[in-house]
């Protein structure tokens, strides 16, 4: 079995990956012995010149010329049977760098364990500075309730080091924090070392129980990377950790690294239970597009309406007598929190029919301000002459006033809701403010829905300059673009995103649209572009992303596997899910 690190899958900068050894240890995974059985000695105490992080070390290696890499010291490359050059290097944040390794440790572990910004800072250095497909490994700062946190980081290999040391001082540990061993009446925990009681439990065992509870929150969190729902998880339990809740947040402060590793969009509802939902890349992702991508195309007045708990928000009862009343006669956009504002052209896209919120009646500050930032931002960008606010008095209301106060020039607005929207006063009142108005025609409809769909995924007028001449088939939410006859693009409704024909792809790198690209070697893909035979991409590209693969022999368009960097460091793994190919 050849042996090396490889990423299996994502979840944002989570991976979930495997080193090969025998038997293969999966990550987000622990270290320990595995590695110094394999013939690893980064555990073995050693001299070191001062000054000096550089400290390479053994880990299976990878298909790179053999030698000591050019840049670190080989006085400390180790000699060990049957492995030419090593494969593992411990570096610091001003070594990281790519030394041909499989594996990098991060000297000085422990000293990040309670400091969440110079932990953020020296991860994200080294991710940056190394391979994307290269493990990261972090040793002495790994608990159960910190190794979640440790791995939206990026992190893939930790050691149980911590987690020994606190259960000889009398340290419980759990996924949801640590307790005082002398204070416990009962064990939560029902494992074998557990199994006789609190008063049967040595500071030895409580160790041994720590180690158990780090093997099993490790088990969930890959779990977790599987369904795409760590970040769920992690927004419950960092509340229990403080240096995990900072971390969290200062990890959404570093869109650049975060967002580039969070896919457009996934198969798993987004669950919205706290603040911090608010700061999701996702969350900014969809605002900032509507904002500064999105042109609304319908003329007569905008209609501010409430979300409502089913998605999307047209198949629901309350969203259906909205409908009845306003008769397409003013133009439809939903205000949520988390999402922000949810023009009606947008209400399949991801997040907007994918997230569940906690639903109580009562807005706080930080949600209200979040919503009222969006929506003045919106009004900015997409001026209307006139507002039907139909929503109730509480919060909604208040946001719709504060992001009206924000304008330079705000539009008249009426209210249509003393009580609840549903009313029938309340609705007689909506179909009353829109007397007179226009309705806009299914044709119109259609090709708007189309065009807004286009601007949201591929750019600002991206929707005038791909569907110029547009004819629309099928029935909503099944859309299909065609120009005369060559159908450029459908419509897929579980994410609402649009899948491009090869045709649609040679219209967009016609256009004066920015193609995401992907260059590959002389060969013509079938079913897939693995990343080896990646010479370049764009780096702007998103795991879902629409991507058009060029190379000699072949013009293909397809769907992103990997972020744009990862397509070009990857030695290993599916880069693009290729749609249609023609060969050349």
């Amino acid at each position: 079995m050849t042996e090396h690190f490889e990423v299996l899958g994502r979840d944002g900068p989570a991976r979930l990956g495997e080193l090969r050894l025998d038997p293969p240890l999966p990550t987000p995974g622990l270290a320990g012995d595995r590695l110094v059985d394999a013939g690893s000695a980064w555990a073995t105490e050693r001299e070191v010149p001062e000054g000096d992080d550089s400290v390479l070390t053994v880990l299976p290696h990878r298909a790179t010329p053999p030698g000591t890499p050019e840049g670190v010291a080989p006085a400390f490359a180790l000699e060990v049977p049957d492995v030419d050059y090593p494969a593992a290097a411990v570096v610091s944040v001003d070594t990281a760098d790519d030394h041909g390794a499989d594996a990098y440790v991060l000297a000085g572990g422990p000293s990040y364990a309670n400091h969440a910004a110079a932990f953020v800072e020296a991860v994200l250095a080294v991710r940056r500075a190394i391979p994307d497909d290269t493990a990261l490994v972090l040793s002495g700062a790994a608990t159960p309730a910190t190794v979640g946190i440790l791995a939206w980081a990026g992190v893939d290999l930790v050691d149980d080091a911590r987690a020994t040391v606190r259960g000889t001082q009398g340290r419980y540990l759990a996924a949801d924090g640590e307790y005082r061993l002398d204070e416990l009446e009962e064990l939560p925990c029902p494992c074998p070392t557990c199994a006789d009681g609190v008063d049967a439990l040595d500071r030895e065992a409580c160790a041994a129980h720590n180690r158990h509870a780090l093997a099993a929150e490790l088990r969930r969190v890959r779990e977790r990377i599987r369904q795409g729902r760590l970040r769920d998880y992690l927004e419950g339990q960092a509340r229990h950790e403080a240096w995990a809740t900072g971390v969290l947040r200062r990890l959404d402060d570093e869109a650049d690294y975060v967002e580039a590793r969070t896919p457009l969009f996934r198969r798993a509802e987004l669950t919205a239970a706290t603040e911090d939902s608010l700061h999701r890349p996702e969350i900014r992702r969809f605002a900032d597009r509507v904002v500064d991508r999105y042109r609304n195309r319908f003329s007569g007045p905008l209609v501010l309406v409430p979300c409502s708990a089913k998605k999307p928000y047209s198949d629901s009862q309350s969203h259906a007598q909205y409908h009845r009343a306003i008769r397409y006669r003013g133009h439809l956009v939903s205000m949520t929190s988390p999402i922000g504002v949810v023009p009606q052209e947008l209400e399949l896209t991801y997040p907007a029919q994918h997230y569940d919120a906690v639903v109580t009646g009562r807005w706080s500050e930080g949600e209200i301000e979040f919503v009222a930032d969006v929506l003045q931002r919106y009004l900015a960008a997409n001026p209307y002459d006139r507002i039907v606010a139909h929503v109730p008095p509480a919060g909604y209301r208040k946001i719709v006033e504060r992001a009206l106060s924000r304008l330079d020039a705000a539009p008249e607005v009426a209210y249509t809701v003393e009580d609840h929207p549903t009313t029938d006063e309340s609705l007689a009142a909506l179909d009353a403010a829109l007397d007179g108005e226009d309705q806009y025609l299914k044709r119109e409809r259609q090709h708007h829905t189309v065009r807004a769909i286009a601007d949201y995924q591929f750019g600002a007028a991206a929707g005038d300059d791909l569907f110029e001449d547009l004819s629309v088939r099928g029935r909503h939410p099944k859309l299909q673009a065609y120009r005369d006859d060559e159908q450029l693009a459908a419509t897929v409704p579980s994410y609402g995103v649009h899948a491009l024909t090869l045709a649609g792809a040679r219209r967009w790198v016609d256009s004066p649209v920015p193609v995401r690209r992907v260059e590959i070697d002389g060969f013509v893909p079938h079913g897939s572009v693995l990343a080896p035979g990646v010479l370049d991409a764009s780096g702007p590209i998103r795991v879902g992303d629409e991507v058009v693969v060029e190379g000699p022999k072949a013009f293909a368009v397809g769907r992103a596997a990997m972020h744009g960097r990862a397509m070009v460091e990857s030695t290993r793994g599916v880069a693009v899910d290729v749609r249609h190919v023609e060969e050349l």
